[in-house]
């Protein structure tokens, strides 16, 4: 059971709802099941909540460093052909239009292939349109007809919440957005579920290391097919391309303490811990590649190219708040002298 504290009311559970049940109906993604919910606080608990089944298997992270290189390339392929899945490998007629959340004008306890049919991108359920004080601005909320709109909207929010400090990087990077993301389209922009969560612990797998469940659907959006040739979270970090040799690295006495009481706790069999991030490093860089690879296979119409452009406005777009503002500054002034630099680099 999933149990909602009052963040966005009614909105959230009503989006999840939709998402699982139209993932479950129209993919291969192992999902729970939704057997009830309530999309109110008038009941016996006070919260909304969400009743689902239960889905067998381990966190990848826990079996993630015993798991043989062949069978991380397998689940990585696997999560490729999950992410083209979501819309159908691309077919017309099986895609969104608009960005947003899920939603359904009325949805029941019981889904059918009808209520399934309504379903569309509705109203934006993310974090950043309803955290805080973000609830209650007067914005669009969606959905949006195309990623121009929508970014607008996500930069209007920051504005919005540190108006002194970022008028004059918004500046800049509106004057950037035009020409990688044109405001008026003739038609609706083409969409698809981005799953934006997809780190380790939310992937279960069984003891071969074969995908069980993909977990954590909350605020799961239609977006800009761009979009989804972002790299999953599980495949993100620094890049290192020498396989790290675990004999030129300390040992490291066995912590009896943590392994007896964290729950988190990863054994480093004897080894310091920072052989086990490079390993990481060097594992994610290569499985990298396995997915664009995967991704290029099943979906050539993308252009991978074109889309990191995109995705790298995203990233200035999502990061210009707080400690990254200045390399948004840095971003958007390379970008608006028309030097190419990825988001990464600046």
């Amino acid at each position: 059971m999933r149990v909602s504290l009052p963040v966005y009311p009614h909105h959230k559970t009503r989006a999840e709802v939709a998402t699982l049940r139209w993932v479950r109906q129209n993919t291969n993604i192992p999902v729970p099941e939704v057997f009830s919910f309530d999309d109110s606080n008038a009941n016996e608990i006070g919260y909304e909540w969400i009743l689902m089944e239960f889905l067998q298997g381990t966190s990848a992270r826990k079996c993630w460093r015993t798991m043989s290189m062949e069978q991380k390339i397998a689940l990585t392929k696997q999560m490729a052909t999950f992410q083209a899945e979501l819309l159908e490998y691309g077919k017309p007629g099986f895609m969104f239009k608009n960005i947003g959340t899920l939603d359904v004008r009325e949805i029941g306890q019981e889904s059918n292939a009808e209520d399934l049919k309504k379903i569309a991108p509705g109203r934006l359920v993310s974090h950043g349109f309803f955290m805080g004080d973000h609830v209650q601005y007067d914005i669009p909320r969606g959905p949006f007809r195309s990623s121009h709109d929508w970014l607008s909207a996500e930069l209007n929010i920051i504005l919005l919440h540190h108006t002194a400090v970022l008028k004059r990087h918004r500046t800049k990077m509106t004057k950037r957005t035009p020409r990688s993301l044109p405001p008026i389209l003739d038609e609706r922009e083409t969409t698809g579920l981005y799953h934006h969560d997809l780190h380790l612990n939310n992937i279960l797998v069984n003891e071969e290391g074969e995908i069980t469940a993909v977990l954590d659907w909350e605020c799961v959006s239609a977006l800009p097919l761009w979009m989804l040739a972002k790299v999953p979270k599980f495949l993100d970090g620094p890049v290192r391309e020498e396989e790290p040799q675990r004999d030129l690295y300390a040992d490291e006495a066995p912590d009896v303490e943590a392994e007896n009481n964290d729950p988190e706790y990863l054994d480093n069999e004897g080894k310091n811990e920072l052989y086990f991030i490079h390993r990481m490093e060097y594992e994610t860089t290569q499985l990298r590649k396995v997915h664009v690879a995967r991704l290029r296979e099943l979906w050539p119409e993308l252009s991978l190219e074109e889309s990191a452009v995109k995705i790298d406005f995203f990233e200035a777009v999502s990061q210009c708040d707080g400690i990254w503002v200045k390399k948004a500054r840095r971003w958007a002034d390379c970008m608006q002298k028309g030097e190419v630099v990825r988001w990464d680099d600046a």
